[in-house]
């Protein structure tokens, strides 16, 4: 986490102290929450997180996907892989029909992965989140089940 600080600056705020970090191994348990570690299979590194929040079942299906990478790995493709492997877990195994992934207009690189694995422009949430302190506004960006699996299957 430290050694990330400069890339993540402005755009997310994870878990940095051991007590942030055990409040987040304890979000993992709840129903509606899940969170992965992309890692470097050469070298066992962390290469970054993807996590899945406010997962609703029923009439919604739905979830929030979030993710950052870790310095040095990032823009080699890892974290487009597994946000990929995540889509492809909430589809199939959560049966979800909605994942939307809200993301800082100026966060050109997250919005380029989102785009390559097929989400839509929704629309532009002002003031959105707070992220390290201060009300940030929002592109919403979501993908459906259906489009995902036709994608899949070109």
């Amino acid at each position: 986490m430290r050694t990330s600080r400069e890339l993540r600056k402005g755009w997310v705020s994870p878990p940095s102290t051991p007590e942030l970090f055990l409040k987040y191994l304890r979000a993992l348990r709840r129903r509606n929450y899940i969170g992965f570690s992309v890692v470097v299979q050469e070298t066992g590194d962390i290469a970054g997180v993807v996590n899945v929040s406010e997962i609703v079942q029923g009439v919604f299906q739905s979830g929030y996907l979030g993710y950052y990478a870790f310095h040095p790995h990032a823009g080699q493709g890892l974290m487009r892989e597994g946000i990929r492997q995540t889509i492809n877990y909430c589809f199939a195994e959560l049966k979800l029909h909605r994942l939307e992934a809200n993301i800082q207009p100026e966060n050109s690189r997250s919005i380029s992965i989102v785009q390559s694995l097929g989400f839509s422009l929704e629309g532009y949430s002002p003031c959105y989140l707070k992220i390290c302190g201060k009300w940030s506004d929002h592109e919403r960006w979501a993908i459906l089940r259906e489009q995902w699996q036709s994608q899949q299957e070109r």
